[in-house]
């Protein structure tokens, strides 16, 4: 069967002509579009050119223009006399900057050898470098000589993340004499980085700031303002040329009213001894002496301290990282009982007031003794000459307890200093109300017997004491100062206080050296005569057991468990000029190591030669000055630390 066939429509047929416009729509199209972006491109041009041009000079000014700081140089410390205590000296120096180095290990293989880095030295970079910021600079080497400081120069294309800089380091010319005394400088650390609110300043290779004593407290006066050089470099950070220079202002200079040279003398007659001297010029408070022995030396930490020099100072137990003068508390012992006179006499005793001292006293079930007794009967100005305990064991009971601590308290006991020291520690005088706060029980009877002789919970520090000898001779509330800034100060009269109860104190004090008391055989070898007051204090309960079979002697103990030997001081015992604490840790008896130590210090007050040609034989006898003692020491420590051997501790005897 044949079917219909459907008709299917067709398209219409497409002309040139419909051709030839639809192309010319694309075209405009696409013209119109190119147009508008070429505009857009030229309009951003123009903009960045014409509006922009400032920003973008700015910009490319900076990327081949750099500013790099120039650390100010610090601040001198000087003496009374203007000798620097702390002082600036030419700096060739390496730091290695760890964001920059490309290569670690081969750029301190490099340093090693061109520097000649000991084992110990590139130890101490490797661990400064794993706790480093990158930004931070870590110091390779200081001190430099011309030549290797040159050869690190030449070399720096090759060692990325290496800046050799020509600086200023900081200087101690007395080197351990004043270690307690000025503090130290080190790099500084992330916290202080960030407390300064990211001062560039800090991270500037070779800027130190001031870590300890008077470099600490005083560092915004000593750090000066830094300078700052403009540099062109290439887009690879290489130097071309520097531009222009804003040199650095120095700090201020700070004067102290130390006395260098009495500083020094004090400081090596101390010999191996752990010891702590402050000596105070009375009219005006000024501290001329401040010696915590042993010390450290503060160039070794501006230089950057080994390791070796660190573990061989924390394994020493006369602790020479602590400043003694005022961190170091302890009994007084004796030496307060002169003050403690003193408040007897406004409590109303009667100073020819005998009692009878049999060596031995009870008190209740307890036994008190006398060290230097029997002294048979004996009056006050006897009993402080011959430093008799019974006498004041019972006087102060008469007195009463609220009569001695008000007085003592009067005379330094307990008070803060305002000194630039970021740390110090005040002891304790005590009273029945901070027994009860303190240790939640009643004040007794043997606790005013224990604090009439300076034991028991009395704890002062040297500089106290000191202060108590200069209030004592003066009558007025003296206040050390050891910056020397403008006029001496008024001191005002200490209320309450009779004078003539302070000068029979000075009497008994100068009968303890030059009539036959305690000290006699210690009396100045010039005219101007010496005063003062021994003083032992116990650092071990002595048990009636030992009593009875034989107290033991300091030697027979090991060195920690002696006594503390105290010897505090004034001269001329006439007219009275300087005061003076000298303490030595667990010398014994104060008569034994303190109060010759006085003696020779007091000398080269009036006669320097004389003390001096003693000093120069001492130290013959101990194995050379300050220096040559502790380099001796560091090595015996090196050669026992290389060969596996335990070094041998430090000690503190003579």
């Amino acid at each position: 069967m044949i079917g219909r066939r459907r008709n299917r429509p067709t398209s219409p047929a497409v002309t040139e002509l419909a051709q030839a416009t639809s192309f010319s729509r694309r075209a405009i199209f696409l013209g119109v579009a190119q147009a508008g972006v070429a505009g857009l491109l030229a309009g951003r041009m123009g903009y960045i050119a014409i509006a922009q041009n400032q920003r973008y000079r700015e910009m490319a000014e900076d990327n081949r223009v750099q500013e790099r700081l120039i650390p100010p140089r610090r601040g001198w410390i000087v003496d009374r006399h203007g000798r620097p205590l702390a002082a600036n000296r030419s700096d060739f120096r390496v730091d290695l900057i760890p964001d920059r180095l490309e290569d670690k290990e081969r750029v301190i293989a490099e340093l090693a050898r061109i520097l000649d880095l000991t084992p110990d030295a590139l130890a101490q970079l490797r661990e400064d470098l794993a706790n480093a910021a990158g930004f931070q600079p870590v110091p390779v080497a200081e001190n430099l000589s011309f030549e290797k400081y040159a050869a690190i120069t030449l070399r720096q294309p090759e060692l990325p993340g290496v800046a050799p800089m020509r600086a200023f380091a900081r200087f101690y010319p007395e080197g351990a004499a004043v270690g307690h005394l000025v503090g130290y400088v080190g790099t500084p650390n992330r916290e202080e980085y960030e407390a300064e609110n990211r001062n560039p300043l800090l991270i500037a290779p070779g800027f130190k700031i001031g870590k300890n004593g008077i470099e600490k407290v005083e560092e915004q006066r000593l750090r000066g303002r830094p300078g700052a050089a403009r540099i062109e470099v290439t887009a690879r950070g290489r130097l071309v040329r520097e531009l222009t220079t804003r040199p650095d202002v120095s700090g201020a200079p700070l004067r102290t009213t130390i006395d260098a040279e009495l500083q020094s003398f004090v400081a090596r007659r101390c010999g191996e001894q752990s010891a702590a001297v402050a000596v105070i010029d009375v009219p005006s408070g000024d501290i001329l002496c401040f010696v915590s022995m042993p010390s450290y030396d503060p160039n070794s930490f501006s230089d950057g301290i080994s390791h070796a020099e660190w573990n061989m100072m924390a394994q020493d137990e006369r602790h020479p990282m602590i400043n003694k003068v005022l961190q170091g508390l302890y009994p007084p012992g004796s030496t307060s009982k002169p003050m403690t006179a003193v408040a007897l006499l406004k409590a109303g005793i009667d100073p020819e007031q005998r009692i009878n001292c049999q060596r031995a006293w009870r008190l209740g079930n307890a036994v008190f003794h006398c060290s230097g007794g029997p002294h048979g009967p004996i009056a006050m100005h006897q009993a402080i000459a011959k430093s008799c305990d019974i006498y004041f064991y019972q006087m102060a009971l008469q007195a009463g307890v609220q009569n001695i601590s008000p007085v003592a308290r009067q005379f330094g006991m307990g008070e803060r200093f305002d000194l630039p020291f970021p740390s110090q520690r005040y002891g304790t005088w005590p009273d029945p109300e901070w027994l009860q706060r303190r240790f939640h029980r009643e004040w007794q009877s043997y606790d005013t017997v224990n604090m009439s002789i300076g034991q028991g919970y009395v704890l002062v520090n040297p500089l106290q004491q000191a202060v108590m000898v200069s209030r004592i001779v003066s009558g007025r509330k003296v206040m050390p100062r050891i910056i020397a800034e403008g006029p001496a100060p008024a001191f005002d009269p200490l209320e309450g206080i009779d004078e003539e109860h302070l000068a029979f104190v000075r009497a008994a004090m100068t009968d303890v050296v030059n009539g036959g008391g305690t000290a006699s055989r210690f009396r100045l070898p010039v005219p101007e005569m010496m005063a003062g007051k021994t003083g032992t204090a116990q650092v071990r309960r002595i048990s009636m057991a030992e009593r009875a079979s034989g107290v033991r002697s300091n030697a027979s103990l090991a060195w920690r468990m002696r006594d503390h030997s105290w010897f505090v001081c004034f001269a001329p015992a006439q007219a009275p000029r300087y005061a003076a604490c000298f303490l030595v840790e667990h010398g014994g008896f104060g008569a034994s190591a303190a109060a010759p130590m006085a003696r020779d210090v007091m000398t080269y007050l009036f006669d320097k030669d004389r003390a001096m040609a003693t000093l120069a034989a001492m130290e013959q006898q101990w194995g050379g000055t300050i220096e040559q003692r502790m380099e001796a020491r560091a090595r015996t420590w090196a050669a026992a630390a290389a060969a596996g051997e335990s070094p041998p501790a430090p000690t503190g005897h003579l």
